[in-house]
């Protein structure tokens, strides 16, 4: 990338992984856009000093106008792109409405599509660029009660994949980010799809919702083995938006390490049981 000050737009910034890398990324020296989905946020990030401005995945109007105000913020300019909004329904697949999977799929992916097909041309003018894709573990193993985030992360992994081919030689990297268990709000904002989607009380799957899953996500925290903070994700990112040859994907956490050694090595009937014992 050329010298000078880089500007980075970045998605779901409310909390989390994006609140973390926006602070830190404008710490080291970047000019960061720090966009949230719902407008109250973008306000509590600007009394803190950042750039935020209103960008919502499921609305393509917002996705518009969030590309043109990073286009005006960064004089024309796009340096990198950090795609990171996403949230989850869990419950079993058979309980999940295809409208469930319409709307997580447009958030998920399809948002992420249409605000990198608007970056693209952009990137390609300039001769560089960064499409950075926060994917997860769930991208190349799932895990059960997770169909629905587990299939838009494998979604985005092949997107992906098939962008850094298309691109190479381009001067733009497409990397993929894949984070295990970190501190984040995604259980809590998961809550809120749950109970919109599914129909627990009229499912045969009710106990499990019942004794399980329902008391989990009221949960006020759940330990979880191997879980880290969001910076641990911001590290890799640094790497990725910074280094004169980032890598295609990045490990974050001991299960993804270990989940992708497994995966190689292993025949599915084994890794399946082991996915089985590691979520009861």
């Amino acid at each position: 990338m050329p010298g000078g000050t880089r500007t980075l737009l970045i998605t779901g910034c409310s909390s989390g992984i994006g609140l973390a890398a926006a602070r830190t990324m404008q710490a080291r020296g970047w000019k960061v856009l720090a966009t949230c989905r719902k407008a109250a946020d973008c306000e509590r990030l600007r009394e803190e000093g950042l750039i935020s401005f209103r960008l919502d995945y499921e609305d393509r109007e917002s996705i518009r106008e969030g590309f043109e105000r990073a286009l005006e913020e960064g004089d024309g300019r796009i340096d990198a792109l950090f795609n990171n909004g996403a949230y989850g329904i869990p419950g079993f697949v058979e309980d999940l409405p295809g409208d469930a999977l319409r709307a997580i799929f447009e958030a998920n992916f399809f948002g992420w599509h249409e605000l990198t097909r608007l970056v693209l041309p952009v990137m390609s003018t300039q001769g560089a660029g960064r499409i950075v894709q926060n994917s997860s573990i769930l991208g190349f193993a799932a895990m059960k009660y997770r169909g629905a985030y587990n299939s838009t992360k494998f979604a985005v992994e092949g997107y992906s994949d098939t962008l850094r081919l298309e691109l190479a030689g381009s001067g733009i990297e497409v990397i993929l980010i894949e984070p295990g268990p970190i501190d984040t709000k995604i259980r809590e904002n998961s809550y809120g799809p749950f109970k919109r989607w599914i129909d627990w009380r009229n499912s045969r799957n009710k106990p499990f919702y019942e004794e399980k899953m329902i008391p989990r996500l009221e949960a006020e925290r759940v330990d979880s083995p191997f879980e880290l903070q969001p910076d641990a994700v911001v590290k890799k990112l640094i790497h990725a938006l910074e280094s004169p040859r980032p890598h295609p994907r990045y490990y974050v956490t001991v299960p993804t390490h270990a989940f992708g050694i497994l995966k190689r090595l292993l025949p599915t009937r084994t890794l399946d049981w082991i996915a089985r014992k590691a979520v009861p």
